[in-house]
Order: structure tokens, then C-alpha cells, then sequence
């Protein structure tokens, strides 16, 4: 039976978010005074004006031209000082919001015009993220964070990222990743560093099925060996909807094999529908797949990718798909608990927060 939502008690629900970028995570009022310190020329100068830009420039529908707002936030992010501020930032608006374990993604080779070098770059980072959980506690939101260190896939320096990531595993680094725009630059050309992750047992994570389709889901998952998708939701392109309701009461659907193949392994979708709308992966929040894929059981997440041009959280991407998708609290006890079980910290930790955070928090707001 379903527990009706009070939105309002949304933003107190636990949350865990596997999928946010640092980078697209800034508050404009930070960007607008780092810019004026550094002097980088910025679209606007007020904070309000500036965080409305943000998300007016990423409404395009394209992913590239998503991709290009980033120059302003990457631009502020060059100096040790900027990087501890923007991480701390990021910890302390993420615990606001509820989250009770977020993984933390951002190319360190993107922040090195400044001087700074890989290292130090994710020595910032860190110390930032170790700042802002030590703040939210005290404030009584406690929050635990790790690094996802991130390889630019257009770029030649996988192999050499993958080598800092596995350097740092004991310093809250705790998973790989490639970004950037996929057509054109598939996952297996940086395969020399999933290789080496693989050797050393590091967690890695692709973005793939954003933009471009099943080509890069596959090599994802059968060439470079992801353990989760970023994003993923061009999985869809392999299920086909039949209509009406199965023996199992799930909606009637024939998977291709690759969809099978993801849902059999249980390999988990980092999913962020408002994002998804932007670049045009996703028609609108109802008619987003993750509702589909939820029902079919796919190991669904829900994310925020980019706090700052989307204008959300988490507590508004649950009200988003509560308002407009008709999800339920225990859909998004599920989905939370789903998000737990894919990340990429130990499983001790992992079910600690399962059994004594995430449960119990949401037992209080009425989910069975």
C-alpha cells in the first residue's frame, strides 16, 4: 500500500545521491565573487541574474550546449582557496537538503591553470568536503561524501587520472569516471585506464546513453566494465512497451539483450531527470523513463547532475516525480535505498546507513 506524500516533509526524507558535479554545483553568489576577485568576465554580475542565466542557457535541449555554461563555474575553480571554499560549499548545501551520503564527481585536470597540480587539486577538494561534513554535523545533518575523480573523454589523460584516483582511494576518493559529450568519443578509448582500475579493484562509472544511444551503453558495460551508468537513460531505446500489465503486475515490456542484460546484473542508472529534460535525453519529468524503468525494476537512482543549471536538489527532484509522475514514499524509499546499495563505499558502511539512517527516517514520515 502506498503512503500519501506530504511535500512538505520532503525536504527531511534521507536522501543519497550518486550522480552531482561539482562544478555544476556552485551557489551564484560564490561564482559572482570569485569571478570579481580573479576577474573573469561573467554573463551577469547579481547572483539572482546569474543563477537564472545558468539555467535559461542549459534549457537548450543540447547537450553540448549544456556543456558550454561550465566555462564560468570551471573559471572560479583554479585556485586551492576557491576549490576547499566551492567543496565545502557543496557538502554543507547537500546536507541542508538531506542527504545523508553523496558521491562528489569533478575532472581535476580541468582546475590546473592556477599552478596547481592533480594532487593538490584533489588534496582541496578533499579538505573541503572534510570541512563541510564537520559543519553539518555540528548543525545536526550529518552527511559522509567521497571524491569520483573524472577523466574528460574528449582528452588523452585517462590513464594518468586513473592513476591519481587509485592514489588518493585512502584519502575519499572513491571511484573513476569519464565525462564530456559522448558522440564521437566512445569509452573504449580510454580503456588502457579501466584496465588499470580493474587491476587495482577500483569502482568505475561511465557517463553513457545521455546523449548518444545503445553503442555506448555497450561498450560501457561490456567493454570497459562499469559498475554503474551515468545517466543511462538511452537504455530505453532497447525495451519495447506492449502495453497493458504483465503476470508479474509490472507494465508489459520486451527487453532487448543489452536491457537485459543491465537489469539481470543489476548494474545501477544514475538517473536525473531535470537534467535529462534539459539536454533533450527526456521529453518531460512524467513522461521520463525512470518511472518505466522503476516499474520494470532496472536498479534505478535518482540525481541532481547539476545543482546550479537546473535550478534543483534532491528534495525537488522528489517532488518533481511526486508531483508530476505520481510517486509514492515507499518509490522513493526504494529508489534511496537502491542508491545506497550501488555506492561505492564499503558494504559495512553502506548498510549502517541503510539500517540506522535511511530506514528509520523514512518510518518516520509514514513509508512501510
Amino acid at each position: 500500500m502506498s503512503s500519501p506524500v506530504e511535500l512538505a516533509s520532503l525536504s527531511r526524507a534521507p536522501k543519497v545521491l550518486l550522480h552531482d558535479h561539482l562544478d555544476g554545483g556552485l551557489r551564484p553568489s560564490t561564482v559572482c565573487e570569485i569571478a570579481a576577485e580573479i576577474g573573469h568576465e561573467l554573463p551577469a554580475t547579481d547572483p539572482t541574474e546569474l543563477g537564472e542565466w545558468f539555467r535559461r542557457s542549459a534549457d537548450s535541449g543540447s547537450l553540448e550546449r549544456y556543456l558550454e555554461t561550465f566555462v564560468h563555474t570551471v573559471a572560479v575553480m583554479q585556485r586551492r582557496q576557491d576549490l576547499v571554499r566551492v567543496a565545502r560549499e557543496a557538502a554543507l548545501d547537500l546536507a541542508a537538503d538531506g542527504v545523508v551520503y553523496a558521491e562528489i564527481r569533478y575532472a581535476p585536470e580541468q582546475h590546473l591553470e592556477a599552478g596547481l597540480t592533480l594532487d593538490e587539486v584533489v588534496a582541496a577538494v578533499g579538505e573541503g568536503l572534510a570541512e563541510g561534513e564537520k559543519e553539518a554535523a555540528a548543525s545536526g545533518h550529518a552527511i559522509r561524501t567521497g571524491q569520483l575523480v573524472t577523466a574528460m573523454r574528449h582528452a588523452a589523460r585517462s590513464r594518468e587520472i586513473a592513476e591519481l584516483a587509485e592514489r588518493h582511494r585512502e584519502n575519499g576518493v572513491v571511484g573513476f569516471d569519464i565525462a564530456g559529450a559522448e558522440a564521437g568519443f566512445p569509452p573504449s578509448r580510454h580503456l588502457d585506464a579501466f584496465d588499470y582500475l580493474h587491476e587495482a579493484n577500483m569502482h568505475v562509472t561511465i557517463h553513457a546513453g545521455e546523449a548518444f544511444g545503445l553503442p555506448s551503453i555497450w561498450e560501457a558495460v561490456q567493454v570497459c566494465g562499469a559498475d554503474r551508468l551515468g545517466h543511462g537513460v538511452r537504455i530505453m531505446d532497447d525495451i519495447q512497451v506492449l502495453g497493458g500489465i504483465d503476470e508479474y503486475g509490472r507494465p508489459a515490456a520486451e527487453l532487448g539483450k543489452l536491457a537485459g542484460w543491465v537489469r539481470d546484473k543489476r548494474i545501477p542508472l544514475e538517473l536525473c531527470p531535470s537534467s535529462n529534460v534539459q539536454t533533450g535525453a527526456a521529453s518531460s519529468i512524467s513522461e521520463h523513463p525512470i518511472g518505466l524503468l522503476k516499474d520494470l525494476r532496472f536498479r534505478v537512482t535518482l540525481n541532481t547532475d547539476n545543482r546550479l543549471m537546473s535550478g534543483t536538489s534532491m528534495t525537488q527532484e522528489m517532488t518533481l516525480l511526486v508531483e508530476r509522475a505520481g510517486w509514492s514514499l515507499e518509490d522513493l524509499r526504494w529508489v534511496t535505498i537502491n542508491a545506497l546499495k550501488s555506492a561505492f563505499i564499503p558494504f559495512d558502511e553502506r548498510l549502517a546507513l541503510i539500517e540506522g539512517v535511511v530506514k528509520p527516517g523514512y518510518a518516520q514520515l509514514g513509508a512501510g
